[in-house]
């Protein structure tokens, strides 16, 4: 299991980073991304404390490989791709942004100005617009499927139009707290149900080698 959206008690997750790191290797992950939200406010002091950290555990871990990355959340657009910046310069290895879920009030354009910045993920993007998934498909940014409530109920939506127009996609748990954590097996029932077939889950697994390439 590859997840590369998860938070601790850096942000509004209930696990310090050792814990999330051990639980999820128990559950058979291979590459764990800690990306706990940030804005302006916090950037400057959870990024080097996360890049620090990980650099200790993948010095001593075999089995689990962890990468230090932010959630960009609830930020109005235009801060988006300097913040992007700002965090890569910190030592972020991944950069996520919160994309416009239904489930809460992102600002409208959120979406674009993330595709249009320096990241890697746009997080549960809701009802995406065709023009941005074609931007994600030109990057290679990936689309998240999401395993979380609430944000996974446009999974469908984001599936098909990914499939439409080539976009790469991951599926992340957004993991908060121990039981949010998943299986391969829970995974891929879950990327069967937003759209994919048998054949497309198993071209997923080949984005994930491509992710973890990008970042080791």
């Amino acid at each position: 299991m590859i997840d590369l959206h998860t938070h601790t008690f850096l942000s509004d997750g209930v696990l310090c980073p050792a814990e999330l790191v051990q639980r999820a290797k128990e559950k058979g992950y291979s590459l764990l991304g800690i990306t706990d939200h940030v804005d302006s406010t916090t950037l400057d002091w959870i990024v080097p404390k996360v890049v620090k950290f990980c650099e200790e555990i993948n010095s001593v871990e075999d089995s689990i490989k962890v990468i230090p990355g932010v959630e960009l959340t609830h930020l109005p657009p235009s801060l988006i791709k300097p913040l992007a910046h700002q965090a890569r310069k910190k030592g972020a290895k991944l950069i996520v942004v919160h994309g416009e879920t239904i489930v809460e009030p992102v600002p409208a354009g959120t979406n674009k100005a993330a595709l249009e910045a320096d990241i890697d993920i746009l997080a549960h993007p809701g009802l995406i617009k065709e023009e941005e998934v074609e931007i994600a498909a030109r990057k290679g940014i990936y689309l998240e499927i999401s395993a979380r409530k609430g944000h996974c109920l446009t999974n469908g939506w984001v599936v098909g139009l990914a499939k439409k127009y080539g976009a790469k996609l991951v599926i992340n748990t957004d993991a908060h707290s121990p039981e949010d954590l998943i299986t391969d097996i829970q995974a891929e029932k879950i990327v069967l149900g937003a759209g994919l077939n048998k054949m497309e889950a198993k071209c997923l697994v080949e984005n994930y080698k491509n992710l973890k390439e990008r970042f080791f």
